[in-house]
Order: C-alpha cells, then sequence, then structure tokens
C-alpha cells in the first residue's frame, strides 16, 4: 500500500474514534451534570523514505493524543425534591464507595435509604466534611441543605456536605456508576454554592453535537471515496505496466 492510503487511513481511523466520543455525548445529553469530551488532534510529521533528494519531504499523518472533557458548567434545573443538590461554580461530591475508597461527583441526586444515611442513587453513602457518613433520625423532619451544604432538621444542624475541588479536573477518570476518581489529593472547598432542590443538567448541546455528528461523517465517507479511488488507481497501474511485459 502507498503512503498516501496510509495517510487516508490515519485520517478515517481518527474520525471514528471522534465519533464514538459525540456519539458517547449525545447518549448522555440528559445524564444529570455529564460533562462532554472532545478528542486532541495533532499533525504527526515523518520522513519519507522513499525519498532521495537532498531536501526530504515530510509526510504528514493525523494522530489523536488525548480526550479531554468540557468542564462548562451544565444548566442547574429546578426538581424541589429535598435531597436534590446542585453545585454552582467549581467542586465535586465526595462519595463514599463499599470498598472504602472515595469517588466525587457533580451529580447530586441523593436520597435516604431505610437505615436513614443520604446516599447516591447507588446506594453510596454521602460524605460529610467530618469525613462520615450522612445519618438521619426518625425523629428529623424538615430537612434542608443550606448555600454552603450545611445540612440541618428541626433537631438543628446535623452536618456539612464535603464539597472539594482538585489542581488538574482533566485528571479525573470516569468509574462505573458515572463516579471519578483519582490519585490527586482533593482540597476541601470551606464555602461552597449549594442549590437545595435543583439538579445540575449536562453541558451538552445537542444542536452543535449533532452538527459535529453529520460533519464528521460526511469528511470519513470523503476519505473512505479518496482511498477506493487511490485503490483503483493503483489496481489499473498495475494492470497497465503488466500488460507490457
Amino acid at each position: 500500500m502507498e503512503t498516501t492510503s496510509y495517510i487516508a487511513l490515519s485520517r478515517q481511523g481518527a474520525l471514528r474514534r471522534e465519533m464514538d466520543v459525540i456519539a458517547h455525548n449525545v447518549a448522555n445529553m440528559n445524564s444529570t451534570a455529564y460533562k462532554g469530551e472532545k478528542m486532541m488532534f495533532v499533525e504527526h510529521l515523518s520522513k519519507s523514505r522513499d525519498d532521495l533528494s537532498f531536501i526530504p519531504r515530510k509526510l504528514s499523518f493525523t494522530r489523536d493524543v488525548a480526550q479531554y472533557r468540557n468542564l462548562t458548567e451544565g444548566p442547574i434545573n429546578t426538581t424541589g425534591n429535598t435531597f436534590d443538590v446542585a453545585i454552582r461554580g467549581e467542586g465535586y461530591f465526595a462519595i463514599q464507595k463499599q470498598d472504602g475508597t472515595e469517588n466525587y461527583t457533580r451529580n447530586g441526586s441523593f436520597t435516604m435509604d431505610s437505615t436513614g444515611q443520604l446516599v447516591t442513587q447507588s446506594g453510596d453513602p454521602v460524605m460529610s466534611n467530618g469525613g462520615a457518613p450522612v445519618f438521619f433520625t426518625p425523629q428529623d423532619t424538615k430537612i434542608t441543605i443550606s448555600a454552603d451544604g450545611t445540612i440541618s432538621t428541626n433537631n438543628g444542624p446535623i452536618g456539612r456536605l464535603r464539597v472539594v475541588k482538585f489542581e488538574d479536573e482533566q485528571n479525573l477518570k470516569m468509574e462505573q456508576g458515572g463516579l471519578l476518581s483519582t490519585d490527586q489529593t482533593p482540597q476541601d472547598i470551606p464555602r461552597p454554592a449549594i442549590v437545595q432542590g435543583a439538579l445540575e443538567g449536562s453541558n451538552i448541546q445537542p444542536v452543535l453535537e449533532m452538527a459535529r455528528m453529520i460533519e464528521v461523517s460526511r469528511t470519513y465517507d470523503s476519505v473512505k471515496s479518496f482511498i477506493e479511488s487511490e485503490d483503483g488507481r493503483q489496481r489499473k497501474m498495475i494492470d497497465q505496466l503488466g500488460a507490457r511485459t
């Protein structure tokens, strides 16, 4: 296969991976607090092995080097549910997994389990700033969560939600259930901006994502047509050379 086909295939492979990312964004456009992702591409230059000129020409390949998260805040949607909370600005809720490790999320769709513990929809405990789960007693009513995350009932304050930030948010890795993990040390935010009775929506813009999907699809088909045309040219050349011998 000639170099032109290799270059075209490098572009086609990158487009396929970009289409996967776009499709994942579209599938999660209604997911609470979901952050869209994008591909990062670079031009990879390689010296042509067949070029014997004094100044050899460079071959330009397409290479996807990374996938990054759009950290723009999504819209805050009012739900009216007592245990729904959204974060305005920076920050992540701290969640304890069954193995004792701590994960993080901006999805504040919480609930109270049968033991009175504040948990995620998957049943993972929501952590307080004291490093312990949040529990309610059967006598606790009129539950409120203030702007700084303080949880109060008719019996008074019972704790404050732990909200943290990180030096490099792009380093956060997606885990099962929409949670995030990292090797970084979390930094507590002393006065977060919490909104009770609301959830942060996805920051996906469906119209833009669909436009990107159409553009990538058309470009992919264009590269495919080029590869087929190049393959036909090579076959024709081989047939002509074979007829002369």
